[in-house]
């Protein structure tokens, strides 16, 4: 067995003729140049591309195969040489139960069962081709159908505010909205890592991963995991999630949650840090606030550490985060080492100084050993490096 580099929440933009998926998602985002941008540029060994029930990205898929560009995997997942695609759907949920929205990701190994639960969702969706659609069907409802189907169902973001099972305030445990036997895993979004998770003790049980969400194809991999396995299928995903016959996760490497867009409560208003207990914003007088993952967090706080065997959380840095690291330095660092997974971990800093300025060099080994002064995100805006 062996390690694989592993983001499984990335977005389809466009379908191959220009029609919107994900209308937030950048018009490069099509499935061929994902593949292609996390095989060749990111150094990913596994991808879950959600708002694959599309229908005419179904298509598009279809026609890849058609060519031998794609083959399916006897284990479940599409392969493109050495990159494994697992086809996902995002949907979102919001019924009286829930109170929503919460939004949820579904997996599934084969094309062909793809296109039976597209199938049975359009009698479900008000638009089959776009992405994150509200379903009009329950949280179990949806769950009994993706496991009937053979399927993966995770939580998506958990934490973070407005579309997400704990960030909207409503719900204080899983258990009011899922089965959750019928849980595979916990996505944890951009403002939490795993100690501020595990602080909820309901989701000991669980394994926790750490995605990209990525919009655009430069944010793929800005968070990602890696999975203990003999080969990177359906099936060992599976397992791994599971913590079976030796397969699991062996590290999630995330944002530190300073860096994410909703990690600290602000003023809605100017976006000024604010303190809940003060009543009013202390720099516009604004009484309106966004609730930030962590003061939500403290207030679900269940448990006061991590199971055992919990694997490490480690703060990454994506490298569009440096300072001074542009699109045209970058590719000149691609050029050199071959993939952004390679500069994030293994090209020492002598290497790196030779082909970029040795201050932007110091700023990724610094970012990589966790040791850059950070700024907290909130309300919407990410962090920065304070460096």
């Amino acid at each position: 067995m062996r390690d694989y580099y592993s983001d499984l929440h990335i977005h389809i933009g466009r379908t191959m003729t220009g029609k919107p998926v994900k209308i937030t998602g950048a018009k490069s985002l099509t499935f061929t140049n994902i593949i292609e941008h996390a095989r060749n540029e990111k150094g990913l060994n596994m991808i879950g591309i959600i708002d694959c029930h599309s229908p005419e990205v179904i298509l598009e898929i279809a026609q890849l195969m058609e060519t031998g560009d794609v083959i399916e995997h006897p284990e479940g997942g599409l392969q493109f040489g050495d990159l494994t695609i697992i086809p996902g759907s995002e949907l979102e949920i919001y019924d009286e139960l829930c109170q929503g929205p919460i939004h949820v990701l579904c997996y599934f190994p084969t094309l062909s069962i793809m296109k039976e639960f597209s199938s049975w969702l359009s009698d479900h969706l008000k638009n089959i081709t776009l992405s994150s659609q509200r379903i009009y069907a329950s949280g179990r409802e949806l769950q009994s159908k993706v496991k009937e189907l053979g399927g993966l169902f995770i939580p998506a973001h958990v934490f973070t505010p407005f579309k997400s099972l704990y960030g909207k305030g409503v719900h204080k445990s899983l258990e009011e909205v899922f089965d959750k036997n019928l849980i595979d895993g916990i996505e944890l979004g951009l403002s939490a890592d795993t100690a501020m998770a595990d602080q909820i003790g309901e989701l000991h049980n669980y394994s926790f991963l750490t995605n990209s969400d990525a919009h655009s194809l430069k944010k793929i991999a800005r968070e990602y995991h890696v999975l203990h396995m003999e080969e990177p299928s359906f099936l060992e995903l599976e397992k791994a999630l599971k913590n079976k016959e030796g397969r699991k996760i062996t590290a999630n490497y995330g944002l530190d949650p300073l860096l994410g867009k909703y990690h600290q409560t602000v003023c809605s208003e100017c976006f000024a840090s604010f303190d809940p207990e003060l009543h009013e914003c202390k720099e516009c007088g604004s009484l309106k606030y966004i609730k930030g993952v962590a003061d939500r967090i403290s207030e679900l706080k269940t448990a006061h550490e991590s199971p055992q065997g919990r694997p490490p959380y480690i703060h990454q840095v994506p490298l569009e985060f440096i300072p001074g690291l542009g699109p045209k330095m970058l590719q000149k660092l691609l050029d050199h080492f071959g993939t952004e997974m390679a500069i994030l971990h293994k090209v020492p800093l002598e290497k790196l100084s030779e082909t970029i300025p040795a201050k932007i060099a110091e700023l990724i080994v610094k970012a990589r050993d966790g040791k850059l002064s950070l700024a907290a995100g909130g309300g919407g805006k990410y962090g920065k490096i304070a460096d």
